[in-house]
């Protein structure tokens, strides 16, 4: 196996374990336990996995797995592309395929991602991670962010074949929304409600959406306590400039698209709120507001704290393809009224 395969795998272990230990932390906690106790343990966790292979690469033989001498300070391009070898090498390897779909989602190339997702529904028809991943990528490929016929069809049997599927319960009640089958949607985030942390904002939003779900299978809209007639009322609007270095106008052509776009700090990858303006008008000033949402149920008012971006286009399509320029004012509050400047300023790979 190759090493990028164990420098990426060991990355996801510690998230995945992180994920699994913070609960256990406020838990213990809640019940009087000592802190140190659940730390020590967290720091365990996250460090023994990348320290297994950092021990590994100091005293093991890494040629061995190999065959030439590792590379030192490895890119996560250089890994994807070890990886891809491995998998050139041996193509039934179901969680290299796995692996290499999932990275791909992390390195917003859904393309990429869709088609490794492809490649382990072949080996295994049945893996309802491919599915959900599939179904994911799928649907961020899309103008409309819209999951239906292949894409439904995948997200139905994965929730069929793990119930506890938590991406499988939420991305599946989306879809039900989005074809206005309001009760399914709403009986499929309950079932995914007693998996989720209560206080967590995760469980907060999907509460939201299930009770916008109730009200629209009930042919209203859900209630809420009545709000002074002020901005505050009209929801949230975020006022983006957007500038582009100088070290990067001499790529700016004529037709370029520029995308401002907010979207939630956790959940799914759509855009909250997303304006299409040329690129050529650039230095730009827009303001983000729950208008701009893709769908109805997902705008700037549903999240707290959203990651605010900007992207030129050579395609003219929203999502990211090599050559692209972006820039970004990292997460923001959603009522954040002072202006919020990006520099475009980065090459996307």
């Amino acid at each position: 196996m190759k090493l990028a395969f164990f420098v990426i795998a060991a990355v996801m272990i510690a998230v995945a374990l992180l994920l699994l230990l913070l609960p256990l932390l406020r838990h213990g906690r809640a019940q009087g336990r000592s802190r140190g106790v659940f730390v020590l343990a967290l720091a365990l966790a996250l460090l023994l996995p990348i320290a297994a292979v950092g021990l590994y690469l100091a005293v093991g033989t890494p040629v061995a797995l190999n065959g030439v001498p590792r590379q030192q300070n490895m890119s996560i391009d250089q890994a994807v592309d070890e990886l891809k070898a491995h998998l050139a090498q041996q193509p039934t390897d179901l969680q290299g395929w796995l692996l290499l779909a999932q990275t791909y989602t992390v390195m917003r190339q859904p393309a990429a991602a869709r088609d490794a997702y492809d490649r382990a529904l072949g080996l295994d028809g049945n893996n309802s991670a491919a599915m959900v991943g599939w179904a994911e990528t799928d649907s961020m490929l899309r103008d409309d962010h819209r999951i239906e016929g292949r894409a439904l069809d995948l997200l139905e049997r994965a929730v069929k074949l793990d119930p506890q599927s938590q991406r499988g319960l939420w991305l599946l009640g989306i879809s039900q929304f989005q074809h206005d089958r309001y009760t399914e949607a709403a009986a499929t985030w309950r079932q995914l409600q007693p998996q989720l942390d209560p206080d967590s904002n995760v469980a907060k939003a999907v509460a939201e959406q299930i009770a916008v779900a109730d009200a629209r299978a009930n042919g209203g809209t859900p209630s809420t306590p009545e709000k002074p007639a002020n901005d505050e009322a009209r929801g949230p609007a975020l006022q983006v400039q957007v500038s582009l270095s100088p070290a990067l106008k001499d790529r700016l052509a004529p037709g370029d698209t520029l995308f401002v776009y907010a979207r939630a700090e956790q959940g799914p990858p759509m855009p909250l709120a997303v304006a299409r303006l040329d690129a050529n008008t650039l230095p730009a000033s827009v303001t983000l507001t729950d208008a701009m949402g893709m769908t109805p149920q997902f705008k700037l008012s549903s999240a707290q704290r959203v990651f605010v971006g900007a992207r030129i286009s050579k395609s003219g399509q929203a999502i990211a393809q090599a050559g692209d320029l972006e820039g970004d004012a990292g997460v923001v509050a959603v009522d954040t009224h002072t202006p919020i400047k990006i520099s475009i300023d980065k090459v996307h790979r």
